[in-house]
């Protein structure tokens, strides 16, 4: 029994193999999954990244979905599912071989890629789907090889095989050739679905599914794992514009003492002359100029009452009248207001004519 630890998974694999051991090993990490050997020869492999049997022969139409949980219902426990589909005529031995080898070598490119991950061997452990095909561990690891070798040469960024598909949101130049299978893979990827997602949906092996993927990441019609960039514009959050603090000052009253505006989180240094003497008649520096009394004012400093007292900025203020009074004779006397010229039609068709150009 091989103990659990972090090593390159294709060593393993071979040492087991030349062992001739019967097991699983099972490979963690992301994605990760398990290889089934009986007696040295690998039978099986799985992996959440690539579809299994069972979902390429429902996927692809070739089984009823209930038809291969029937078999999974009769045949798991024993280990004989797919000796069933065969004894009961839903598939030949020919087409079982053919998907069994198309899951297995796809399943173990995701499986033994890695260069370390944690392995662990279980010995004795065997699939539910029976043992249906016998390969050397030889020709698995060097299939695993090749297709690294190969989307390496096509575009050399392995974060695609997993991460989810997004779609560039305009093309990287005018013209633009696709394969049928990258259609649909751009028409189905919606910016959460995985390429094992894809796979699954579209009924097609995973590693084929990431060779058309990693042709239109070399294209530049998919954004890149962690090379993306944000679905919108950054906005940045300006500085609000508070405006500036006015001192409100008021009549002070007699005996009152001229109150002071303080701003808070504001200080300034004081002037060189801040406490000279300053001259007859002024008030000391930082303090504002003392009330003087209007003329026609009383000595409180409250204004009189009456109908034409002088309001802030001495503007006069209008005199209470009866609802359907006349106006007062001076107001009344003013000058009419400007009349409004019309239109210049001759400018607004000129407008139009611009505008039903620019459409």
């Amino acid at each position: 029994m091989v103990p659990t630890k972090t090593a390159p998974p294709r060593e393993l694999l071979t040492q087991v193999a030349g062992e001739r051991q019967t097991g699983a090993l099972v490979v963690g990490g992301h994605p990760g999954g398990a290889v089934y050997i009986f007696e040295g020869r690998v039978i099986y492999a799985e992996s959440p990244a690539a579809p299994g049997v069972g979902e390429l022969l429902t996927s692809s139409g070739r089984l009823a979905g209930r038809t291969w949980q029937n078999a999974l219902d009769l045949g798991t426990s024993t280990a004989r599912v797919g000796r069933l589909l065969v004894e009961q005529g839903h598939l030949t031995q020919g087409e079982l071989e053919l998907c069994v080898l198309g899951s297995t070598y796809d399943a173990a490119y995701f499986v033994l890629a890695a260069e370390h991950a944690t392995v662990d061997f279980l010995p004795a452990a065997t699939h539910w789907l029976g043992p249906v095909v016998h390969i050397d561990a030889a020709a698995v690891l060097r299939e695993v090889r090749r297709r690294v070798r190969l989307l390496d040469e096509i575009h050399p960024n392995p974060l695609i095989d997993t991460a989810p598909v997004i779609p560039v949101t305009r093309a990287p130049r005018e013209r633009v050739t696709l394969t049928a299978p990258q259609w649909e893979l751009l028409v189905h990827a919606d910016g959460q679905r995985t390429p094992a997602d894809l796979a699954q949906l579209l009924g097609r092996s995973g590693y084929a599914t990431i060779q058309e993927l990693r042709r239109l990441a070399a294209q530049g019609l998919i954004e890149l794992p962690g090379v993306r960039v944000p679905e919108g514009p950054d906005f940045v959050r300006l500085a609000q514009h508070r405006g500036t603090s006015v001192p409100v000052t008021r009549p002070s009253l007699k005996g009152e003492s001229p109150s002071v505006p303080v701003i808070k989180g504001q200080t300034e240094s004081p002037r060189p002359d801040a406490f000279a003497d300053p001259p007859p008649g002024l008030p000391p520096p930082g303090l504002p100029p003392p009330d003087l009394p209007s003329p026609g004012l009383p000595p409180s400093g409250l204004p009189p009452p009456g109908e034409h007292n002088a309001g802030p900025g001495n503007r006069p203020r209008l005199a209470r009248r009866k609802p359907g009074a006349k106006l007062p004779k001076e107001i009344a006397a003013a000058e009419n207001p400007p009349v409004h010229q019309g239109t210049d039609e001759v400018l607004l068709k000129r407008i139009r004519t611009a505008l039903r150009a620019l459409r």
